[in-house]
């Protein structure tokens, strides 16, 4: 059975849900990021989101474009964040997803990437800007090397995708079903509680994997609004700020502040 499987089951025994969390790899520079997500395991995480830098992030809004531009600034690129996800392997258990857009990991090669991935410990692949017809070629490579259940490839779901691709993407999907709560950007306000239920249980009609929501979850509050709709709820452009916002207080505090925003988010996941 795989990391994601295991901590699903888990949590559905212990009738909670997920907390993903989402972090730039390498911001502000690999020490703090690496001291950063320890606090966040340390806190009570239960899914990573690595994300790898990119210069062109057109998904998120300023707050994680800006840790990109500090963290590429800083020098990383993804094989010293794969070096980082083994360095974590060494002391935590909880499941790591690579979050990226595609032309990083199609630069690095599939091949290569795949390799180095599992060697580093790290659960599965979320890309997402990869067509669903790429992901066939990434797929047919993966299974060379392992399978869904020991590196995944995370599908995305968004309100805008019609039920006849739904379907498709949902019969292809591996881990669990990355749900995108509203039309726009990350780090921007505003949950429809209604339409993200709705959302939430039209996928469900037509998978038996986890859905996890992600887009719009901001506080405590907002992961509490949404938590029975799913199994899970992603976190991102909170992390990012807090580590924005106390930048000049050194990494001991920053982490630690992160980690502090993990523990009030899992609060109402229990």
């Amino acid at each position: 059975m795989s990391r994601i499987k295991d901590t699903f089951t888990k949590l559905k025994n212990e009738n909670a849900k997920a907390l993903v969390g989402f972090i730039t790899a390498g911001d502000p520079d690999m020490e703090g990021s690496l001291a950063v997500v320890s606090e966040m395991f340390n806190n009570g995480l239960d899914i990573l989101e690595l994300g790898i830098p990119f210069s062109d992030p057109t998904a998120d809004g300023d707050v994680i474009q800006r840790s990109s531009a500090r963290s590429l600034k800083a020098g990383a690129n993804l094989s010293k964040i794969l070096q980082m996800t083994a360095a974590l392997r060494e002391n935590y258990n909880q499941p790591i997803i690579i979050f990226s857009y595609l032309n990083p990991i199609y630069r690095f090669g599939y091949e290569r990437f795949i390799k180095e991935a599992l060697e580093a410990g790290a659960d599965g692949l979320l890309a997402v800007d990869m067509p669903h017809e790429e992901s066939e070629d990434f797929k047919s490579i993966r299974d060379k090397h392992s399978s869904a259940e020991d590196f995944a490839l995370i599908k995305l779901a968004a309100p805008t995708t019609d039920e006849a691709r739904l379907e498709t993407i949902c019969k292809a999907g591996e881990g669990f079903i990355y749900m995108i709560n509203r039309v726009g950007i990350t780090g921007t306000g505003g949950l429809d509680p209604e339409s993200v239920a709705a959302h939430a249980g039209q996928i469900k009609q037509h998978t038996k994997l986890p859905v996890c929501m992600g887009f719009g979850v901001s506080s405590p509050e907002d992961a509490e609004k949404i938590a029975f709709a799913g199994d899970g709820v992603v976190v991102g452009s909170l992390f990012e700020k807090t580590i924005e916002n106390n930048l000049d207080k050194g990494k001991d505090f920053y982490s630690k502040a992160v980690g502090k925003k993990v523990k009030e988010l899992k609060i109402p996941l229990q």
